[in-house]
């Protein structure tokens, strides 16, 4: 199916990919379409192993081949310039091309066995809740998806970190499960580079993970106090937090710790809209580590 042009829907450890061939104009046009996603968006391009990294590269820098040695298969995605054959609506129109390989067993197999570049956006419609199981991608695009590779729910639960590896030092981009901290850079981004450039990676510049209802963030431990206080206003509220909801309050998740909320926040999100509820509160993490992702994804979904 990726072969001739088709649209298919694949699980990474981050969320369901819509995987057309990186190539093809034409599917890539069908995936946008499919998504209703802005034409200036770029896209990643999945690969089975670093070594196809020259089909869409034309510079690998020390950096890349250093990262992609630590990192992957793994959720850390490499912006690099492209071969001038990767096609302008694959790269948003930019000469760089964002990379990963994702370390999925269902991805790499379907990788492996369509033996191209396949460039994959997450497969929800553009603004929703990224789709983390089969059903997301199914409820959210449902006919328009040619194929839908159902290896259950993601384990990880948030999208790759973006990583401008084009000089000498890493420049983060996006916020992931591969942290500062792991990348050895300071958790406040103050080290010496150039400056980030924010549209070469995907997924950074418009409204992002947002429910069908209204988002807010407690603070930590504060979650069932704010839910009572918004009840009160005659709302119907729902909660994820990690303690759980009190009477009156619909609890949607109970979370332990910050690779729980990351892997669940997305269905969280969206048994909140199956819910009916007017508002989903949920606690805030310490900006640490995978909380500064968690936190980004938060701010976009109540449209911070």
């Amino acid at each position: 199916m990726l072969r001739a042009g088709g649209l298919v829907a694949f699980p990474t450890e981050t969320v369901y990919g819509l995987g057309v061939d990186a190539f093809d104009p034409a599917a890539v046009a069908r995936a946008f379409a499919a998504k209703g996603r802005p034409a200036d968006n770029p896209l990643i391009v999945h690969l089975a192993d670093a070594g196809e990294l020259p089909r869409v590269v034309a510079s690998i820098t020390p950096l890349a081949r250093r990262l992609a040695a630590t990192f992957w298969p793994g959720p850390l995605t490499l912006v690099l310039a492209a071969v001038d054959t990767v096609p302008p609506a694959t790269t948003g129109g930019l000469t760089t091309v964002a990379v990963r390989v994702p370390d999925h067993p269902v991805a790499a197999a379907l990788l492996t066995l369509a033996d191209l570049p396949v460039a994959a956006p997450s497969a929800n419609r553009s603004g929703r809740p990224s789709p983390t199981t089969a059903e997301h991608v199914a409820a959210d695009l449902g006919t328009e998806v040619d194929v839908i590779l159902d290896g259950g729910p993601c384990p990880v639960g948030v999208e790759s970190t973006v990583v401008d590896a084009r000089g000498e030092r890493p420049v983060v981009l996006r916020e992931g499960t591969i942290t500062r901290e792991d990348l050895g850079l300071r958790a406040d981004g103050s080290e010496p580079g150039p400056a980030a450039d924010v549209a070469a990676s995907p997924g950074t510049r418009y409204r992002h993970y947002a429910p069908r209802c209204g988002v807010e963030l407690a603070p930590a431990g504060g979650g069932p106090a704010h839910a009572r206080r918004l009840v009160a206003t005659g709302a119907r509220v729902g909660l994820v937090a990690a303690d759980p909801a009190p009477a009156g309050v619909v609890p949607i998740a109970t979370v332990r710790d910050v690779p729980q909320l990351a892997q669940r926040l997305y269905a969280a999100l969206r048994d909140a809209e199956l819910a009916a509820v007017d508002v989903l509160v949920v606690e805030s993490v310490p900006e640490v580590g995978l909380g500064r992702a968690v936190m980004d994804r938060l701010r976009r979904a109540a449209g911070g």
